[in-house]
Formats: structure tokens, C-alpha cells, sequence
């Protein structure tokens, strides 16, 4: 995940723009709103950029407070929220379903203190279990606390590294919704939902 970091923070430099005093308040469904107020708190944490591996307790573990990913964000959110344990419940569900999670890093088993933290594994779990929605070019198909994943690839196809984050509740002034995420220099809300290639579209509340 080191590596992410830097790809990230380069991202970060060219593809998200900051909120603007032209911004749009939309409204929140009552189930959305948990998730939405604790992404939009996570805004205020002094976060640094970091995807070291960290051995973390079980259920319930978190990195260091000061230090986080994109992943993070949703976890942290989602754990705020609703008490959703995004640690047990992958574990759980990779131990028992190990075939169906990505092998890009040669585990031959579950690692409760990083699986979690990786995109893909949460791509798989929220399409696992049901959370999964279509994939559109329409801003207003995306709703505040939906959860969408890119390949940071500029929407060119060619790979990119992983990423993750929550929608806002605010709108740049074409309409798009802002998304609350950690791109390599902490926890910011930017325009950027089209700038890269979707790959996951996810609704848990």
C-alpha cells in the first residue's frame, strides 16, 4: 500500500478540486444521514496519508488515529455511524468464503489487521452482500453515503490504482456531487466522482 500513497497524493495535485463557495446542500435520507454526518466529521480528524501494515486488535481494531488510507474513511465512517464493524464483518466473510476475494497479494489465508483496508476486498464484500448498485455517467443516480471505488486511471482504462469514498451531501455547481475521501493528503471533500473510472457503486444504509 506504499506505493498507493504517493499515486495518490499525485492525484490529488491534478484531479480533485476544492469545495467552493458556489457549493449545493441536497437533502439526506434519514438512513443515509448517520453516515453522511460522520464522513463529513471525519473532515475535521488531522490525518496523514499512510497505508503501513499495522497489527490491530480483533473485532474493533483501528490504525493509529492519526494516520489513515482512503478505506479508512469508510471504515471509520461506517463504524461511527451505524457500529458497523467493517474489520469483523470482511474477516468473517473472507474466512468463510476465501475463494471469492481477490488473490493480488499471495495470501493464502484472511489477515484480520489489513483485508479490510484494501479496495477490492471491499468491493467484493459490499457486492457479496447485496449493496451493489449500477454503475451510471448520471450524477443524480449518485446519493449522499453511497460508497464508490475507482481505478485512479484519468478514465483512460489502463489500470489505476485503487480508491475509495463516500458521497457528500453537497454539489459542485454542475450538479456533481462532492465525495468525502482520503487521496494522499488527508481526509478532504473534492469534485471528482468522474475524473477516474468507476468500478463500484454501493449503498449499506
Amino acid at each position: 500500500m506504499r506505493h498507493f500513497s504517493l499515486t495518490c497524493l499525485a492525484a490529488a495535485l491534478t484531479a480533485c478540486g476544492p469545495v467552493t463557495a458556489k457549493e449545493k446542500i441536497v437533502t439526506v435520507s434519514s438512513q443515509a444521514r448517520p453516515l453522511v454526518d460522520a464522513a463529513r466529521e471525519r473532515l475535521t480528524a488531522n490525518v496523514v496519508y499512510d497505508g503501513r501494515y499495522v497489527a490491530l486488535e480483533y473485532p474493533g481494531g483501528d490504525v493509529p488515529a492519526s494516520i489513515g488510507v482512503c478505506t479508512d474513511v469508510v471504515i471509520r465512517s461506517l463504524r461511527r455511524a451505524y457500529d458497523f464493524d467493517l474489520q469483523k464483518a470482511v474477516h468473517e466473510d473472507m474466512t468463510a468464503n476465501f475463494a471469492s476475494y481477490p488473490k493480488n497479494w499471495g495470501l493464502t489465508r484472511p489477515d484480520k489487521n489489513i483485508d479490510h483496508r484494501r479496495v477490492p476486498n471491499l468491493e467484493t464484500y459490499f457486492t457479496r452482500k447485496g449493496h451493489d448498485l449500477p454503475i451510471t455517467k448520471r450524477a443524480v443516480d449518485y446519493m449522499p453515503g453511497d460508497i464508490v471505488s475507482w481505478r485512479l486511471d484519468g478514465n483512460t482504462g489502463r489500470g489505476g490504482l485503487p480508491h475509495i469514498g463516500i458521497v457528500s451531501d453537497r454539489l459542485a455547481p454542475n450538479g456533481t456531487p462532492f465525495i468525502i475521501h482520503n487521496i494522499g493528503g488527508g481526509v478532504e471533500e473534492s469534485d471528482m466522482l468522474f475524473d477516474h473510472r468507476i468500478i463500484g457503486h454501493f449503498r449499506v444504509n
